[in-house]
């Protein structure tokens, strides 16, 4: 049984990540300052711990009391479009709390650290995304996921810190936080749906992505630390085929149950990537990953975790610095 530190394991992806962990035998810390995550999100088998990895005092503490030997850093604030207009937040939480992170396994001895990045880190029309695709971010979200990785492997030549990078993509599925109006477009679109309003598209709906259900990308992350050859190495992960987010609109209406003409409203276009997916032969060569889940199948999952849940009121991001072009829908009240 090994000693593992989950930070964000209280979030959407994280707290997956704990599921798989402890199904593995694993002994699992789980951080997170739920800042976006939940505590019922937390399985009751992990060790939880409130506090946020900006605070290093905590950081040293965790790896000084519970002899941590492998972390899978999943805590961040991955909102690639507000990443604009939080441009200080996003780099302190992102960039500098995975820096302490960093420094904490070095000094601990740390024998794998694995990190979620994302393919936010290319930028645009470069597709299919591959790994030596030449990263190109236009945001300071993938900026920060780039400094991060870039880091990991300085440390590696420096320290010997090992460490996996995977880069996912649009992930979905239960226990996401659908009352975040700035990221997650499935859970926006369904707690849309549960609070009887309009679904907003931004744009006209053209952009595609590939959504990647949770249920396949959760158990390949957390068994990567026991495949060797993923060691010091980067990985896309995540759904192959990508859609509209037309097309998407009308599956979560089916899946949600909604009526065939549901209302939906189209604003303003923001600054972001129209076309994002990734090719994932290296993964699938290394780790044996596979997609068991289709589009409709994952969505079904989740909207009857959604409607067992229900809606959920849309918090206002209080952090924002820049107003200026803020899109609409997100401006502040």
């Amino acid at each position: 049984m090994s000693k593992v530190l989950v930070t964000g394991g209280a979030g959407f992806i994280g707290s997956h990540i704990v599921d798989n962990l402890i199904n593995l035998g694993h002994e699992v810390i789980a951080l997170d300052d739920l800042s976006g995550g939940f505590k019922e999100n937390i399985n009751p088998k992990a060790t939880f711990i409130e506090g946020s990895i900006t605070d290093r005092q905590i950081i040293e503490e965790i790896f000084a009391k519970y002899g941590i030997e492998y972390v899978f850093h999943l805590a961040a604030y991955a909102a690639e479009g507000l990443s604009h207009f939080i441009r200080k937040f996003n780099y302190e939480n992102n960039l500098i709390g995975s820096i302490n992170l960093i420094n904490a396994s070095i000094k601990n001895k740390v024998k794998c650290f694995v990190f979620t990045s994302s393919i936010a880190v290319y930028g645009r029309n470069q597709l299919p995304m591959t790994e030596d695709t030449t990263p190109m971010p236009e945001d300071p979200y993938g900026i920060s996921k780039l400094a991060v990785e870039q880091d990991l492997k300085a440390a590696h030549e420096m320290f010997g810190l090992n460490y996996i990078v995977f880069r996912p993509h649009n992930v979905y599925g239960e226990k996401q936080n659908i009352g975040d109006k700035y990221r997650n477009v499935i859970g926006i679109f369904m707690n849309q749906i549960m609070l009887n309003r309009p679904i907003t598209i931004f744009g006209d709906g053209e952009q595609t992505r590939a959504f990647s259900y949770i249920g396949d990308v959760a158990p390949v992350i957390a068994k990567s630390i026991q495949i060797k050859e993923a060691y010091n190495k980067v990985f896309n992960l995540g759904a192959d085929e990508p859609y509209t987010v037309n097309y998407l609109t009308q599956e979560v209406i089916k899946a949600m149950g909604a009526e065939d003409r549901y209302p939906i409203t189209h604003l303003p276009p923001r600054n972001e990537v129209v076309h994002a997916y990734s090719a994932h032969d290296k993964v699938r060569k290394i780790l044996g990953y596979e997609t068991k889940y289709s589009l409709q199948d994952g969505l079904k999952n989740m909207a009857d975790w959604a409607k067992k849940t229900g809606s959920k009121k849309s918090k206002e991001f209080n952090n924002i610095e820049i107003t200026e072009n803020l899109p609409q829908g997100w401006k502040l009240t």
